[in-house]
Formats: structure tokens, sequence, C-alpha cells
């Protein structure tokens, strides 16, 4: 599987999209407009190793809920994740049996060598 899950009004999350050149090869979803499904985040928590990895603690909503301050366990992070797209990390790069979580230099960097 190829699959990009993405928001396409993220200028991030274009931009590196652009730059690994994927849209060809790729199944893009934008999370926004097509949820994220009790399937789909499964599949990724699995190459992930958790949900948390695919949590996304600096989004607002985290700060407005004030989540910092709660204690979370694995089943909440899958939780929020699929209340609100918000909460996923972005952008989330699967291919094949590899996945890339967030826009960091260093995930797009290993990314970018793998998918070269």
């Amino acid at each position: 599987m190829k699959k990009v899950y993405y928001l396409k009004t993220c200028s991030t999350c274009i931009r590196i999209l652009k730059d690994l050149n994927l849209s060809s090869n790729f199944t893009l979803q934008d999370i926004k407009t097509e949820n994220i499904t009790t399937t789909q985040l499964e599949d990724m928590k699995v190459l992930a190793g958790s949900y948390e990895a695919l949590f996304n603690k600096r989004a607002k909503l985290y700060k407005e809920l004030d989540l910092k301050n709660k204690p979370l366990e694995e089943n909440d992070y899958k939780d929020y994740i699929l209340e609100h797209y918000t909460f996923l990390k972005r952008p989330v790069i699967i291919a094949d049996d590899c996945i890339f979580i967030g826009n960091s230099k260093k995930v797009v960097e290993a990314a970018k060598v793998k998918l070269s």
C-alpha cells in the first residue's frame, strides 16, 4: 500500500508532498474531507507501534482541552484521533511496510531516502 494522509489546506503537507514527488505513485487522502476509518488507524498503529506515535500534541485542540494535564492511554489517543482529524500528526506517509509520521526534517529526510 502506498498512501498519504494529509490536509490539502496545510502548506507544510503540500510542500512535503511536492518535495517528495509522491502525488502520482500514492493514494492521497485529505483527512478533513474524508475521515480516517478505524481500520485505517489500526493499520497505521501496527506500523507506528502505538497510537501515541500518531498523535499530534501540538494541535490547538490539544491545548484547548488541556490534554497535557490528563493521563492519556492508548485507547484515549485512538479515540481522539478518530474524533477529530487535527489529532493525527501529519502527513502520514505509508509505503508498503514503512511509515513516516509528521513533518520534522528528520522524518522527511528518512522518507526521501527510502522513497527515492
